[in-house]
């Protein structure tokens, strides 16, 4: 296709004559042929990045543009980072050490949650160490949050706000106020 392609071009530059380039014998029969492979090539691309997709789902966020990005990058993991806010809600960044191993995740506020276990990329493909992230985020989510739920009954409330990161501590404030109204309802017998 492109061989035919950049043939018919530098037919046209080299005879700028419209007329004598376009009713050359063949070239309708050539571009058909083209399109046809075009299309074949098209398919192909398109299972393969629903393959991709099926494995790791969040990959439907993306274009295929996007994905064809990251999946030609599978050597240099940080070449990621810009795609991570439409695969992740509220997750900006990933702290990266020196080996490309990923220790946390960072919002668009600046807050880092650590992760509970490192994240090693090394010799897999995107989509199956972009499926660790997702699982590591949430096993760390809910160390972090049972940690600020704990540390809540240990600290001045004005010190617990400022330890923790913001949805912890939303989330943390809600768990205890609940369990403050059961309390009460229960002392009170209704």
């Amino acid at each position: 296709m492109d061989a035919t392609w950049k043939q018919q071009i530098n037919q046209a530059k080299a005879n700028p004559s419209i007329l004598l380039v376009c009713s050359k014998e063949g070239l309708k029969e050539k571009f058909q042929e083209a399109n046809k492979n075009l299309e074949i090539v098209q398919k192909g691309l398109s299972d393969y990045l629903e393959k991709k997709r099926s494995v790791f789902a969040r990959f439907y966020f993306l274009s295929n543009d996007e994905l064809l990005e990251i999946l030609s990058q599978t050597k240099e993991v940080r070449n990621v980072r810009p795609h991570l806010r439409k695969v992740f809600e509220a997750v900006a960044d990933l702290e990266f050490k020196d080996d490309d191993t990923m220790w946390a995740m960072i919002s668009a506020e600046g807050e880092q949650v650590n992760f509970v276990k490192k994240i090693d990329p090394k010799d897999r493909n995107v989509e199956y160490w972009m499926g660790d992230v997702e699982k590591m985020m949430t096993t760390s989510v809910r160390h972090v949050l049972l940690r600020s739920v704990e540390d809540y009954l240990e600290r001045k409330r004005t010190e617990w706000v400022k330890c923790h990161p913001g949805m912890c501590v939303l989330n943390g404030s809600q768990v205890h106020w609940t369990s403050d109204v059961e309390k009460a309802i229960n002392e009170q017998g209704v």
